[in-house]
């Protein structure tokens, strides 16, 4: 069998057959939605790590900033980040100067964590979680969520707005409209369904 590539379908000559097979090809370009969902998907992966569970983790601080030398660098581009215990981030700027500006966006950060400084840097205190803690987490949890999905929606909003331009312009038929349609829903639901994972393991995590 030949397979002969055409712009809008792939040919397929079967030796010896009566008849040509067309199977039609996407015409529309998903790329631009692709790679937006999954930078949504992104976003939502670094708010849920800014999530403290009771454990100590370095990741939490990675949304953190601090004005440095006339810039806003993250937090781990100007100090190092180690676990001094379970429950116990210590955090020693390169320059001493800085500690107090460190302290400070980390007390900013509303990350519900306990914050300290020494002469020698910061420390970043773990409370373990309470029931009530956990369930004002969870919260968060879904409201992060419901943001992404609402994201992702308004990505759906402007393709669809694009794929009926296009058809209206003449680059699109109605038949690969609706074919796009069709492929546009199915993206969409696999972007939701990835949030919704990303949502489940935080969601576990919290209750472990």
């Amino acid at each position: 069998m030949t397979n002969i590539i055409c712009p809008k379908y792939y040919v397929k000559i079967i030796p010896k057959a009566t008849s040509v097979v067309y199977c039609a090809v996407m015409a529309y370009d998903f790329s631009r939605f692709k790679s937006r969902t999954g930078e949504i998907a992104g976003w939502l992966k670094i708010e849920y790590a800014g999530i403290h569970t009771g454990r100590a983790t370095p990741v939490i601080l990675d949304k953190i900033f601090v004005e440095s030398y006339g810039s806003k660098m993250p937090v781990h581009h100007v100090a190092s980040i180690s676990t001094d215990d379970a429950r116990t981030l210590r955090v020693i700027p390169w320059d001493k100067g800085q500690i107090k500006d460190i302290e400070q966006a980390i007390r900013h950060g509303d990350l519900g964590v306990g914050v300290s400084s020494d002469d020698q840097g910061v420390r970043v205190s773990f409370p373990e979680l309470t029931a009530e803690n956990r369930e004002m987490l969870l919260k968060i949890v879904k409201r992060k969520l419901e943001e992404a999905r609402i994201s992702v929606k308004k990505e759906r909003e402007e393709t669809w707005e694009d794929i009926q331009a296009k058809e209206k312009g003449g680059a699109l038929s109605e038949d690969e409209k609706f074919r796009a349609k069709d492929e546009l829903q199915k993206l969409t639901d696999e972007a939701n369904t990835a949030l919704e994972d990303l949502s489940c393991i935080k969601e576990k995590d919290i209750k472990s």
